[in-house]
């Protein structure tokens, strides 16, 4: 059985993470970043069991979805891959035969302008995996410009860190920056 699916990924390297991990009918699995799911449905139709983890809202729907044509056979579990041992200890699992990471923003979140992980369209300042916690635009906002330019470099590797975040510093003083196009025009 199939799903279809919402989201239009395929993960890059689909198939060399199928030969490391082997696959077999009746293997317990974990996808700790399911993203679009492109490797839980490999894994499912691979007849394994797989339990799947992303803490992004869009991906948990997605997921969803996935859990009702698989029923019994994969569980969406929402939160973070840190807390895997507590979101698979409360559905009774204690061992897998493998686990699958694919870290970093997917390309679903970067080509979804409203979540504010691109400079490519004009969106609200965001960059949240999920809704919780600060915006970039809180931090954009609030930081100091040693903690911007420290971020930027740190984070960005940008080697005029503190220029960036002088400019950033000068212009919310002027106003709060709210855009991605905001602070595209600073850098």
């Amino acid at each position: 059985m199939s799903a279809p699916s919402a989201l239009s990924h395929v993960p890059v390297m689909l198939d060399e993470v199928l030969a490391g991990l082997a696959p077999a009918p009746g293997d317990v699995m974990l996808d700790a970043t399911f993203g679009a799911g492109g490797y839980s449905r490999a894994l499912l139709a691979a007849d394994c069991y797989v339990f799947a983890i992303d803490r992004d809202p869009v991906a948990v729907r997605e997921g969803r979805a996935l859990e009702a044509a698989f029923a019994g056979q994969f569980v969406m579990l929402p939160g973070l891959f840190s807390d895997m041992e507590a979101l698979l200890g409360a559905h009774g699992v204690t061992a897998l035969d493998g686990v699958v990471f694919d870290i970093g923003v997917s390309s679903m979140q970067l080509d979804d302008a409203a979540r504010g992980f691109s400079f490519q369209a004009d969106a609200p300042l965001d960059m949240r995996m999920s809704r919780a916690g600060e915006s970039a635009a809180d931090v954009v906002n609030r930081a100091s410009q040693d903690q911007l330019a420290d971020i930027l470099r740190r984070y960005g590797e940008e080697p005029k860190a503190r220029r960036i975040a002088m400019a950033i510093v000068a212009a919310r003083a002027q106003k709060p920056i709210e855009r991605t196009r905001e602070l595209a025009e600073l850098v």
